[in-house]
């Protein structure tokens, strides 16, 4: 499985995600890493702060916390964003990452072009 123990830090009682967003994208859905965060893609635009409530809503959903426990401490102009996340410990938040990194690197890739 892979090693999500680097993404996720402790900050006191919270924990802290390291997050790099790709908005406007097909689907919303954790694709992988992006060098020392994990890296996200979001349908919704990064207007009216839409990308960043989805990006909530996402890392909510996967580390199975409420979104109100999430919150975004730095980046949100930036593609690249951290997370700060209660209600959850450090072993577990790293467990949930490693599954969704895991998920993502069994899902199909993009759609190749069939030969004729």
């Amino acid at each position: 499985m892979a090693d999500a123990s680097d993404l996720v830090t402790s900050d006191g009682d919270d924990v802290m995600l390291a997050v790099h967003v790709q908005p406007r994208a097909g689907r919303t859905a954790v694709v992988g890493r992006h060098g020392d965060a994990l890296k996200l893609r979001v349908a919704a635009p990064p207007l009216d702060d839409r990308a960043n409530d989805a990006t909530i809503a996402l890392i909510a959903e996967l580390l199975d916390v409420s979104a109100s426990a999430v919150q975004l401490a730095a980046g949100a102009r930036s593609r690249v964003k951290r997370l700060r996340v209660t209600g959850i410990d450090r072993e577990t938040a790293i467990e949930r990452v490693e599954v969704a990194l895991h998920e993502a690197a069994e899902a199909p890739g993009p759609r190749q072009r069939r030969e004729r």
